[in-house]
C-alpha cells in the first residue's frame, strides 16, 4: 500500500492584519433609560458600558463580516485569490443554512475557498484563530480569513434591562498565513458543559437568557489559570505581555482577570465601554482598534482569551501584526 501524498504546510503561523466594523447607530445608556428602568450610573457600575453600537434592521451578520473581512484583507496586502479558507465565528446568524462564511467569501471575491462557521459563542474567535493556525501549519490552507461577527441585538429582549444593557453588534477579522517563527501560540481551550444552562437561547422564538451572577463568579475564578497556561505554553511570562485582550463581557470581569494574571506591563483592552459585548466579535474588534490607535506595536505579544456560552473558553498568545 502506497502512502498518501501530503501537502507540506508551514512550520508556524502568524497574523498579517486585522480589520473591524461597527454599525453607525450609537445607543447610549441614557437612550436605554427612556425605554427600561435603568440609568447611566447603574449600567456603568455593573457592567462598565457607556454606549454600544446596534445594527439596523437590514444589516446582517454577513454584511458586518464582509466589512471587517474586507478591511483585514486590504491591510494584509493579499488579494482575494490568495485566500483559500474562510472561517466565520458567530452565534447569531439569522438562519443556520446557508452558513455565513461561504456568503462572505463570495461577496469578497474569494473563489471556491473552504468555508465554515464556528459557534463557540464568545470564545468563537479564539477557536477559529486556532483552527486557522492549525490549517496553515498542516498544509490544508495557505492563507485564512478569520472573522468574528455578531448581531446580538436581534436576539435580545429590549424590555429586559438585565440583557439589553450589555449586548451589541459588530465584527472583527484577521488574516492568518504561514511563518518561519511562531506568532500564534498554542491554544488552551475547553468547556464547562455543566454550566451550559447559564446562558442560552431556548429556541428560534426566544430571546437570549443569562444568569449574570453565575457567569460572573465562574469567569472571575476559573479563567485566570487558563490565561496563565496560554502564556506558559507560548513561552511568554505575563510580565512580558504588551497587551491583554479578553472577551469584552463585563468591565469588572476584565479587570478581575487582569489583576489575577499580574500582567503589569500590558495594556488591558476595555473596548466594552464604548462597544458593548459583541460576543465572538469582541476580541478582534478590540485588538484591531488598539492597533489602529497605535496602542500596541508590531511584533509585541498579546494574550487573547474568549469565554462564554457553553461554557466554552479558549486562550492563546499572538504577536501583533
Amino acid at each position: 500500500m502506497t502512502s498518501f501524498q501530503l501537502r507540506t504546510g508551514a512550520p508556524a503561523a502568524r497574523i498579517l492584519a486585522f480589520g473591524h466594523y461597527q454599525p453607525s447607530n450609537v445607543v447610549t445608556n441614557d437612550d436605554l433609560a427612556k425605554t427600561v428602568d435603568t440609568n447611566d450610573e447603574w449600567i456603568q457600575s455593573r457592567v462598565g458600558i457607556k454606549q454600544r453600537r446596534i445594527a439596523g434592521p437590514e444589516e446582517s451578520v454577513v454584511d458586518m463580516a464582509v466589512q471587517a473581512g474586507g478591511k483585514a484583507l486590504a491591510s494584509s496586502g493579499l488579494s482575494p485569490e490568495d485566500i483559500d479558507l474562510v472561517i466565520v465565528a458567530t452565534c447569531t446568524q439569522e438562519a443556520q443554512i446557508p452558513n455565513a462564511s461561504a456568503s462572505v467569501a463570495d461577496r469578497l471575491g474569494i473563489t471556491a475557498p473552504g468555508a465554515y462557521d464556528v459557534n463557540a459563542a464568545c470564545a468563537g474567535f479564539c477557536y477559529a484563530l486556532s483552527n486557522a493556525s492549525d490549517a496553515v501549519r498542516a498544509g490544508s490552507a495557505r492563507n485564512v480569513l478569520v472573522i468574528g461577527a455578531e448581531k446580538l441585538s436581534q436576539w435580545v429582549d429590549w424590555t429586559d434591562r438585565s440583557t439589553c444593557i450589555i449586548f451589541a453588534d459588530g465584527a472583527g477579522a484577521a488574516v492568518v498565513t504561514g511563518s518561519d517563527e511562531a506568532a500564534v501560540g498554542p491554544v488552551v481551550w475547553g468547556s464547562a458543559g455543566d454550566m451550559a444552562s447559564r446562558i442560552y437561547i431556548k429556541d428560534r422564538n426566544s430571546f437570549l437568557y443569562q444568569e449574570g451572577q453565575a457567569v460572573f463568579r465562574w469567569a472571575t475564578t476559573a479563567l485566570h489559570p487558563i490565561a496563565k497556561e496560554a502564556c506558559q505554553r507560548a513561552g511568554v511570562d505575563p510580565s512580558e505581555l504588551a497587551a491583554f485582550v479578553p472577551h469584552q463581557a463585563n468591565l469588572r470581569i476584565v479587570e478581575a482577570i487582569a489583576r489575577k494574571l499580574k500582567a503589569e506591563n500590558a495594556i488591558v483592552a476595555d473596548d466594552i465601554v464604548n462597544a458593548g459585548n459583541t460576543s465572538a466579535a469582541s476580541i478582534p474588534l478590540a485588538l484591531s482598534r488598539m492597533i489602529e490607535r497605535g496602542d500596541v506595536t508590531s511584533g509585541a505579544p498579546a494574550l487573547l482569551i474568549g469565554f462564554g456560552a457553553g461554557m466554552t473558553y479558549a486562550a492563546q498568545v499572538v504577536r501583533v501584526p
